[in-house]
């Protein structure tokens, strides 16, 4: 096999590769989004301003907020898993990737901003 005929064969592998990851990591995302709405919107607002009526009465923090948006990932997933002051602990009721995917949607959200 010569060295052009396996560049070839590298070059489809990787791009059957790119094809068959493309749509998980969309559903992923629609996944947190969708995860976000039924977990979080009723706090944060779907803005993540936090300006819900929930929201308002619990003083929640805008999570595009600069300094929400300063912690770092695992502090954000920390403050999920296990919960803070008034946020409720989801390690009970989420999985570990599902948490990962609404750290990022949190970040999505300042992005939005």
């Amino acid at each position: 096999m010569t060295l052009s005929l396996i560049c070839k064969k590298i070059t489809v592998a990787v791009a059957m590769l790119g094809v068959v990851l493309l749509p998980m990591a969309v559903r992923a995302d629609d996944v947190s989004a969708k995860l976000y709405q039924m977990k979080c919107v009723a706090c944060h607002a779907a803005d993540g301003s936090g300006t819900s009526p929930a929201g308002k009465a619990l003083k929640v923090k805008d999570l595009r907020d600069p300094d929400v948006q300063k912690q770092s990932d695992t502090d954000l997933t920390a403050i999920i898993t296990k919960g803070k002051d008034k946020m409720p602990a989801y390690e009970k009721i989420l999985k570990p990737d599902e948490i990962k995917g609404l750290v990022a949607q949190v970040r999505e959200l300042a992005a939005k901003k």
